[in-house]
């Protein structure tokens, strides 16, 4: 075989035989194809699509191009959550002590912040001393203590996937939704997973924004996992206005531990109803529930009870983390400077451009553009009003913490361009529009171009 050749099938709209993609795979993490080889196959699959065959035999083959973790000797169930990201999205720090309270294994392979989007690992890093790059054998020691694991990506899971996706970042070929399904869906199943809750969002702040979009990759990835023999279900969530109440990195740990212990918020109810939806599925497909309304009963009893909080500090601890600055996280949170965003006139909170509050968060210091950037753990904002709320003009809407307070003034431009004071109220957004299962998944699903063999 040889690499023009199978560039030139996926161009052409032939599908490739499973050796073919095998090869590709190879190609890619023993990088026997040149760059210039990859990003022409990429370019062909975007623009061509991939069969569901096609889809099922890539994810496998890059799951496979690496080590991969098998988490059998546990003898629990594992599943996993998964997000395709947003602005405030911390409940990966709820479902994962509360499924592990319920006697599941939760091995949580997470992503820095890039963009707009916050990143699980630097969020969880903000807690002194928590090591997230731990070794498969440093974490099945971690799932055997405390039951749930919230680590990166190791050099060898997967390598495939971390050519292709640097690659995909700078050919144009991102939006791809079989590559980016193969892409999530080949490092969850190598995590050896039972059963998978995906959090696909839609709207302003997420990377789909239409509504039917966002539904085909959901199909995709529900279908690929079931293909691999991981029950999947995906939630498709709103993503128009930030979740909870805090975006960053500290204050979205310090919001995360406040309902942990009990804390509730009428601005982060959305967060609480979120996380227990997802836990509720993540109980259901584990075995720990008859219903995914079983599953959400025991999970907010168990949220309710403190069983989660005892199990989120525990994985604190095995990661090496103080969790003495978990007893009262507010008085940790010492950012340089704040400053209050207040509205400009009276009337109701209509609407909400969340991609320019990620980047306002971002640009605080709490994300960042490039790979490898540092990141502020103090930097973000508070949002004091949601959609549909009544605001009064000298009203704070949110506040900014950043440790330049340079920093204040362009993030305040965004801020006024994103919100929008109308003269009407308007309701609150619906959470969840969709659930796709197994069952409903083709009728999401568009058809690739046609396929010939």
């Amino acid at each position: 075989m040889h690499a023009v050749d199978v560039i030139r099938k996926t161009r052409d709209g032939l599908m490739l035989s499973e050796s073919e993609i095998h090869f590709l795979v190879e190609g890619a993490a023993r990088r026997t194809f040149s760059d210039a080889q990859l990003a022409a196959w990429l370019m062909a699959a975007l623009l061509r699509g991939l069969s569901p065959v096609e889809l099922h035999q890539l994810t496998a083959a890059m799951r496979a191009s690496g080590e991969v973790f098998d988490p059998s000797s546990l003898g629990r169930m594992a599943v996993d959550k998964h997000s395709t990201g947003g602005v405030g999205d911390k409940t990966s720090f709820l479902v994962a002590p509360i499924a592990a309270a319920a006697g599941l294994v939760v091995p949580m392979i997470s992503g820095r912040a890039l963009g707009h989007t916050g990143g699980t690992l630097d969020k969880i890093e903000s807690i002194p001393g928590y090591r997230t790059q731990l070794s498969l054998t440093e974490m099945r020691k971690v799932l055997e203590k405390c039951g749930a694991s919230i680590v990166g990506q190791t050099e060898n899971l997967v390598p495939a996937d971390r050519v292709l996706y640097a690659l995909r970042d700078h050919t144009g070929t991102v939006e791809s939704p079989d590559l980016i399904c193969a892409s999530i869906m080949s490092k969850k199943l190598a995590a050896g997973l039972n059963a998978l809750v995906l959090d696909v969002k839609t709207g302003s702040g997420a990377f789909f924004k239409k509504r039917e979009d966002a539904l085909h990759l959901a199909a995709l990835m529900v279908e690929t996992g079931e293909r691999a023999g991981t029950r999947t279900v995906a939630l498709l969530t709103n993503m128009d206005q930030p979740l909870g109440r805090m975006a960053g990195n500290w204050i979205e740990i310090q919001e995360s531990v406040e309902l942990l212990r009990g804390q509730r918020h009428p601005l982060n109810e959305d967060l609480r109803e979120l996380s227990l939806q997802l836990a509720g599925w993540m109980l259901h497909l584990g075995g720990k529930a008859e219903t995914p309304e079983a599953g959400y009963e025991r999970a907010e009893h168990l949220l309710v009870s403190g069983e989660a909080w005892r199990f989120f500090e525990a994985m604190v601890k095995a990661h090496g983390g103080d969790a003495l600055v978990l007893e009262d996280p507010a008085k940790n949170h010492r950012p340089k400077y704040r400053k209050e965003f207040v509205a400009d006139r009276d009337g109701w909170l209509t609407e909400m451009d969340c991609l320019l509050v990620g980047f306002a968060v971002q640009r605080l210091g709490a994300g960042r553009s490039a790979p490898g950037e540092p990141v502020e753990p103090e930097a973000g904002i508070e949002m004091h009003a949601k959609l549909g709320s009544r605001v009064v003009r000298g009203q704070s809407l949110c506040t900014l913490f950043a440790k330049d307070e340079a920093l204040f003034e362009e993030q305040e431009q965004l801020l006024r361009r994103a919100i929008v004071i109308g003269l009407e109220p308007c309701p609150p957004p619906e959470l969840i529009h969709a659930v796709v299962t197994k069952d409903n998944a083709s009728q999401y699903r568009r058809e690739p171009q046609s396929k010939r063999e």
